[in-house]
C-alpha cells in the first residue's frame, strides 16, 4: 500500500480535549476523527488496527465453541418491557418511534434480542447448551463522554451469551470464556488484571471484570499485597476487624456495658463534629444513612415499615418489584458504605442516599440524628462492623441528641446484617489476612453468570429429557472492542506516537525512501513487493516530503518495523538498507539483497507467538 494512495491525515498539535494518551495519539495519527462529543469515525489506519482486534476475538470465540449471530441495533421495546429493563435502564437508553408510533430502543446491550431470537427456537434440552455471539454497534447516552472511544456514547462490543440447563453446565461454559478472554488480551499485547466484581443493571451472580491498570481509570481495583485476591471496589470485601457470630453473644458483651444514655449535642451532626465534640475516636459511632431503592426485587412482606407497600405484578413470569422503598444502613462511623453492595443485596436496580425531607419522615429528626435504637418505621441494616460494637455512639432520633452506651443486641437488632463496606487501601484481605492496596483501571471485558433473569422474565423454556418444561440458565460474556484497541495505544506508547504490538498493528512495516525517486524508487518498489508476497503488510512511504517529516510520522503512527532506503546505502557493495524496530533506540543495516527474507522471518516468528 502506497502512504500516498491512504488517507493518514496525521496532526502535529493535540486536541484540546484529549487527556489521556490514546485520545491524543488516536487522533494525531490519523486513527480517528470526531463527528460529536461521543461520536466517533475510524479513519483507514484506525480502522485496520480494529479489525485486528476484531479478528482475534472472533478467532477465540469460534474457538471456544460459540456460533456467531448479527441481530439488528434498533430494538422493538416489546422486549425489554418484557425483561423489566425499559424503565430501570433510565436515560442512557435511546429510544425511538417509528412512523406508526411504535416503541424502539437503540440497543445498549444485547441480552433480550438474543434472548428472543433463541426462545423461538428452542424446545428440547438436546439443543443445550448453546452459545451465540455478535461483534455490533451499540449505544448508551453517557452523561458525560470522555477518552475518546475509551468512553463513547456509541461503540462496538463483542456480545456472547449462554443457555444451559443447569448449573455445571453454565459453570463450564463461564471457565471456557475466561480462558479465552485471557487469550484475546494476551494476544493483543495487554496486561489485563481479572478482577471479582458486581453484576450491575446486567443481573445474576457469578461475575469477573478484565481490567487494564489506568491512571484516568473508572474504576478502583482492591488487591492484596500477599495473595492473588483482586476485585472491584464496588464487590472487594475485606476481613472484619471483629464481629460477633451470634445475637446472643452481642447480648453477653453488652451486659458489661453501661446502661444506654442520652446526651446533648447541640448543633453537632457529622462524625466529625461528634469526634472533637466528645473528644473521641470515629471508630466509636454509629452511623445511620436512609436510602432510597428502586426497583426493589427483595420480598419486604415482613419487613419493619413496609407492610402498605405496594409491588408491580409484570404481566410475564418476572419477579414482582417495589417501585421504591427505604432502607436505615448502619456502619462504624469510619467506613463508608458501599451502595453497589446495597443495591445487589436489596436485588434493586440502584440505591442512593434520601432527600432531606424523607430522612425527617422516617426518622422523625433532622438530618445527622439518625440511629439504630427504636428506630422502628423502615427495615434496618447493619454492616457486619456494628455487630461487635458495645458502647458506642449514635443518633438518639432527636434534634441535637445522641446516646452513649449503644450496645448491638441490647438497644437495638436488625433486620438484616451484611456486608455493606466499602473496602479501602489498608484493609486485610479476605482470603490470606495480607494488606490490600488500590489501582485504577478500565473494564475491558466482562463475564457473568445471568442465571434466570432473562428466561424467566421472557418466558424461555424447553422440554427435559422427562418431558417437563425448564427454564433454561444464561450466562453473558462481553468485551468492548473499542476500548480494547484504545487500551493496547495507553499500554504500548512512548512520547513520538504509538508502539503497536505486531499482532493488532495496521502494517507490519513502512518502507521510507528517503526520496523517492531513481534507483531507490526501483528497489523500495521491489522490496515492498517481496515482502507482501511472503505476506508482512507494507506501507511504502511514497510521498515527496522531507525525510524528517516521513520519520516522525512513521513513529507516531507506530507500524513496528521500519526499513530505510537511501542512495548512499544502496551504493554500497553490497546494497545496505536500515531497519529499526519501533521503541528501539538502535537500528541495524542489513544487506538489501536478504532484507525481505530476514525480516519476513522475525515477522512471521513473532506474529506465531500471539496464536
Amino acid at each position: 500500500m502506497f502512504y500516498s494512495k491512504m488517507f493518514i491525515p496525521t496532526l502535529r498539535e493535540v486536541p484540546a480535549d484529549a487527556v489521556i494518551a490514546s485520545h491524543r495519539l488516536m487522533f494525531r495519527a490519523g486513527l480517528l476523527r470526531k463527528l460529536a462529543n461521543g461520536l466517533f469515525a475510524y479513519l483507514p489506519l484506525g480502522l485496520r488496527a480494529f479489525r485486528k482486534v476484531e479478528k482475534i476475538i472472533r478467532e477465540e470465540m469460534n474457538n471456544a465453541g460459540a456460533l456467531e449471530i448479527k441481530p439488528t441495533v434498533v430494538i422493538p421495546a416489546e422486549l425489554w418491557k418484557e425483561s423489566g429493563r425499559w424503565e430501570s435502564m433510565g436515560e442512557s437508553m435511546l429510544r425511538a418511534k417509528n412512523r406508526l408510533n411504535n416503541d424502539f430502543v437503540i440497543s445498549p446491550t444485547a441480552e433480550e434480542a438474543c434472548t428472543a431470537i433463541v426462545r423461538d427456537e428452542l424446545s428440547s434440552y438436546r439443543q443445550l447448551p448453546l452459545t451465540l455471539y455478535q461483534i455490533n454497534t451499540k449505544f448508551r447516552d453517557e452523561i458525560r463522554p470522555r477518552y475518546g472511544v475509551m468512553r463513547g456514547r456509541e461503540f462496538i462490543m463483542k456480545d456472547a451469551y449462554s443457555w444451559h440447563t443447569d448449573e455445571k453446565s453454565l459453570d463450564d461454559t463461564y471457565q471456557i470464556m475466561g480462558r479465552a478472554y485471557r487469550r484475546i488480551f494476551q494476544r493483543c499485547g495487554l496486561s489485563v488484571i481479572p478482577v471479582k466484581a458486581d453484576s450491575g443493571a446486567m443481573g445474576g451472580s457469578g461475575s469477573e471484570e478484565f481490567m487494564v491498570e489506568s491512571d484516568v481509570g473508572d474504576n478502583t481495583l482492591i488487591l492484596c499485597k500477599a495473595c492473588d485476591y483482586a476485585a472491584n471496589v464496588e464487590k472487594a470485601s475485606c476481613k472484619a476487624d471483629f464481629t460477633l457470630t451470634s445475637i446472643e453473644a452481642a447480648k453477653n458483651v453488652a451486659s458489661n456495658t453501661p446502661s444506654i444514655e442520652k446526651i446533648d449535642t447541640p448543633n453537632v451532626k457529622t462524625i466529625d463534629e461528634l469526634c472533637s465534640f466528645l473528644k473521641t475516636d470515629s471508630k466509636c459511632f454509629i452511623k445511620t444513612l436512609i436510602y432510597r431503592a428502586i426497583n426493589v426485587e427483595l420480598d419486604l412482606s415482613d419487613a419493619p415499615g413496609c407492610a402498605k407497600l405496594g409491588r408491580k405484578k409484570p404481566s410475564n413470569d418476572a419477579p414482582a418489584v417495589y417501585s421504591e422503598a427505604f432502607f436505615a444502613v448502619a456502619i462504624r462511623g469510619d467506613l463508608d458504605v458501599n451502595e453497589i453492595k446495597l443495591a445487589s443485596i436489596l436485588k434493586a436496580s440502584e440505591a442512593e442516599l434520601a432527600s432531606d425531607t424523607d430522612v425527617s419522615r422516617y426518622t422523625g429528626a433532622p438530618v445527622g440524628f439518625a440511629g439504630p435504637v427504636g428506630l422502628k418505621s423502615i427495615p434496618l441494616i447493619i454492616d457486619n462492623s456494628v455487630t461487635a460494637m458495645s458502647d458506642a455512639v449514635t443518633g438518639a432520633l432527636e434534634k441535637d441528641v445522641h446516646y452513649k452506651h449503644a450496645a448491638y443486641g441490647r438497644d437495638f437488632t436488625a433486620w438484616m446484617i451484611e456486608d455493606v463496606r466499602t473496602v479501602k487501601a489498608g484493609d486485610k484481605c479476605p482470603v490470606c489476612g495480607g494488606e490490600l492496596y488500590t489501582k485504577m483501571g478500565n473494564e475491558l471485558g466482562h463475564i457473568f453468570k445471568l442465571g434466570n433473569k432473562y428466561t424467566l422474565s421472557m418466558n424461555v423454556t424447553y422440554l427435559d429429557e422427562n418431558g417437563k418444561s425448564q427454564i433454561p440458565t444464561m450466562g453473558c460474556y462481553g468485551i468492548g472492542l473499542d476500548r480494547t484497541l484504545a487500551s493496547v495505544i495507553e499500554e504500548h506508547h512512548d512520547d513520538a506516537g504509538i508502539i503497536w504490538p505486531l499482532s493488532v498493528a495496521p502494517f507490519h512495516v513502512t518502507i521510507v525512501p528517503i526520496k523517492y525517486d531513481g534507483i531507490v524508487k526501483e528497489k523500495a518498489d521491489i522490496l515492498a513487493e517481496e515482502l507482501s508476497k511472503k505476506g508482512i503488510e507494507v506501507l511504502l512511504d511514497d510521498r515527496n516530503e522531507r525525510p524528517g517529516v516521513k520519520f516522525n510520522d512513521a513513529d507516531l503512527t507506530g507500524i513496528p518495523w521500519r526499513i530505510v532506503l537511501g542512495d548512499k546505502g544502496l551504493s554500497q557493495t553490497p546494497a545496505q538498507v536500515e531497519i529499526k524496530r519501533r521503541g528501539e533506540k538502535e537500528s541495524v543495516f542489513i544487506a538489501l539483497e536478504t532484507a525481505a527474507a530476514e525480516l519476513s522471518l522475525k515477522i512471521l516468528n513473532e506474529l506465531e507467538t500471539y496464536k
